[in-house]
């Protein structure tokens, strides 16, 4: 059995063939699926999907990318929706310096917002970093967000920054870039960190794993990142399965 820890069924990509999207998911052992929202459209279809579905569960939060545009209200209802009982994390929040929508200091308030929030309603956080490590980590630091705990959604830094965040008491999950044949970053994360600090998402409908990169990316393939970290810990695919499955339970307090 597999957990896809991190998927946008709720993306408008899916919109004419979800149905057979989920199937081909539990077709291929991918028994929960976990959809995360990060606006007022994406949050509201997560929601209907986890109340839908009984294999699939709901992370409510506000994109840094779009932090300019949360509202204190909108940080309210984020608030509220966290005593849903599939709901089971916050985020996705963080930082993203790539694209240039948001000021820095926007998305460090939100970002800081959120952090208190999920301390607030006792739920760990879903980390959203890009081009953006070293502020990420300060600010976790600064607000003991070791608390609560998270992960590091699409982890890509390298393998002394994974243990800093476990120890601020995060997961780390990998998707399909640790497939890509120039990933050497997360080929030695996958490598060197312990199975029991992972988890495996897909981040559908990006980032699909080799050899369907460029493609849109769907939960059935999230088997192709725990193959390839079985390969490069030379360990069996079922061992990554139980592991990461375990992980994702735990982290997620999933009631299976």
């Amino acid at each position: 059995m597999f957990i896809d820890t991190h998927v946008h069924l709720n993306a408008d990509q899916y919109d004419e063939d979800l149905q057979e999207v989920i199937n081909r998911a539990l077709e291929a052992k991918v028994n929960h699926m976990v959809v995360i929202g990060f606006d007022r459209k994406t949050i509201n279809r997560a929601i209907y999907l986890a109340e839908k579905y009984d294999f699939i569960y709901a992370v409510v939060g506000w994109h840094p990318v779009d932090a300019i545009d949360c509202t204190n209200e909108d940080l309210q209802w984020i608030e509220e929706l966290a005593a849903h009982p599939k709901v089971v994390a916050i985020g996705e929040t963080g930082l993203d310096y790539h694209w240039d929508k948001s000021p820095h200091d926007v998305q460090q308030e939100l970002f800081r917002k959120q952090i208190r929030l999920a301390q607030k309603v006792n739920l760990p956080i879903v980390i959203h970093n890009r081009d953006a490590t070293d502020d990420v980590i300060r600010i976790l630091q600064e607000e003991h967000a070791e608390k609560t705990g998270g992960v590091m959604h699409c982890f890509g830094g390298s393998v002394e920054t994974a243990k800093i965040c476990i120890d601020l008491n995060f997961m780390i999950s990998l998707g399909g870039p640790v497939t890509f044949k120039n990933a050497k970053k997360p080929k030695e994360v996958a490598t060197e960190i312990p199975l029991e600090y992972l988890m495996i998402e897909t981040d559908a409908p990006y980032l699909a794993p080799h050899p369907h990169r460029g493609k849109r990316n769907e939960p059935a393939l999230v088997t192709l990142v725990a193959e390839e970290i079985a390969r490069l810990k030379n360990i069996t695919i079922e061992d990554v399965a139980k592991a990461t499955t375990e992980n994702a339970v735990k982290f997620y307090k999933l009631p299976l």
